[in-house]
């Protein structure tokens, strides 16, 4: 087991030379050893531990300067809405929030010579839509722009958005990467030197780094991830299937069923569809949704999403609450959409839960 190293500060052989490691915020061995790991991961040389994925997501920004533009989607966590909108925004950085879905359409009107970054979730959150990686790298080939992907519903066990030609990988390891929620945790991964020595500076100077004990515990998480989301694969179809023919669901989004929109590009850029569901109620009636949440038994009610535990969320008072109901709306967070991480326990508890609570 890797070591915990509890180590703030390092004995120096003399001045000016040290071992490897001299103070923790640097680098500290344990943090060291999970950051090797998130890049092996992800199939590259560069891997960086942040406090929470948005910390990471925060590092990142930080290279951008006043006047520069950001593409986003219109699906989008609402904790990277607030970032950017609340927080970045002030600083001079514009977004814009379009349409993903068809990146060679909805691009061309959008990108232009102030466009620096373009931040694509896939799938999204909560709407289960999907991105073609490798479309959006076609498109902004010879141009100055990043290509980042936030690949936390995925895990790269999933797909590999860097092996597509994306130059950065976001996870909030809090998630499936940890797998037990018991941490908090944000990844930044590349394979190009001149970026993550950008990014190792300014998380340097900025200080938002992972602790060793949390480092300790997503190094034993990532142990078991092949397994883990074997199991939320096989558990997610099965529960989306059965949502699909129950007749009181209106609409369910996962990528792995064939009337999803983008369910060939998924099917191409991913090894399997995950345990990431949201599904809505016929008549989109908000106390419908509340009462469901309210009388599951077995899924519990929560933020976050990817442990081994089954959770349950309504987007629109929850993790969507940032955005605004209009705009929230226009991406498909309606009233009833109600989203679920299919945790690893027995399918047959889960659908009986799901049966009784519909």
């Amino acid at each position: 087991m890797t070591p915990v190293y509890l180590t703030s500060t390092y004995v120096q052989t003399k001045v000016g030379e040290h071992k490897g490691y001299e103070y923790s915020r640097t680098q500290n061995p344990t943090r060291h050893a999970l950051e090797n790991a998130f890049a092996e991961l992800e199939g590259a040389k560069h891997g960086m531990a942040f406090a929470s994925g948005l910390a990471a997501m925060d590092n990142l920004l930080k290279t951008l300067k006043p006047g520069d533009e950001v593409i986003s989607t219109n699906d989008l966590y609402g904790g990277s809405y607030r970032l950017f909108n609340s927080v970045f925004a002030n600083y001079g950085i514009k977004f814009h929030f379009i349409n993903l879905d068809e990146p060679n359409t909805s691009l061309e009107d959008v990108v232009n010579e102030n466009t620096k970054m373009i931040w694509i979730e896939t799938p999204t959150n909560p709407m289960m839509k999907i991105t073609d990686v490798q479309a959006v790298v076609n498109f902004v080939k010879g141009k100055d722009i990043l290509v980042c992907v936030d690949n936390t519903f995925a895990t790269p066990m999933l797909q590999q958005p860097l092996s597509q030609g994306a130059d950065v990988v976001m996870h909030s390891a809090t998630k499936y990467l940890g797998g037990h929620s018991d941490v908090v945790m944000g990844a930044l991964i590349t394979a190009k030197k001149e970026l993550a020595d950008e990014f190792y500076r300014i998380q340097n100077s900025s200080g938002a780094i992972a602790g060793p004990m949390d480092c300790f515990l997503v190094l034993r998480g990532i142990k078991t991830l092949h397994l883990r989301m074997e199991k939320h694969c096989e558990n997610g179809e099965i529960v989306a299937r059965f949502l699909e023919s129950h007749p009181k669901v209106d609409k369910v989004y996962w990528p792995g069923l064939k009337s999803h929109a983008n369910h060939d590009i998924a099917k191409e850029q991913m090894r399997g569809f995950g345990g990431m569901i949201s599904f809505t109620l016929k008549g989109n009636n908000l106390e419908d949704a509340l009462n469901f949440v309210q009388n599951v038994k077995l899924f519990a009610l929560a933020e976050s999403l990817g442990g081994v535990e089954s959770l349950i969320g309504h987007p629109a008072t929850m993790t969507h609450a940032a955005i605004p109901k209009e705009t929230r709306e226009k991406s498909g967070v309606v009233d009833s959409l109600i989203r679920l991480s299919v945790g690893v326990e027995d399918i047959d508890d889960l659908l009986k839960d799901l049966k009784q609570a519909l």
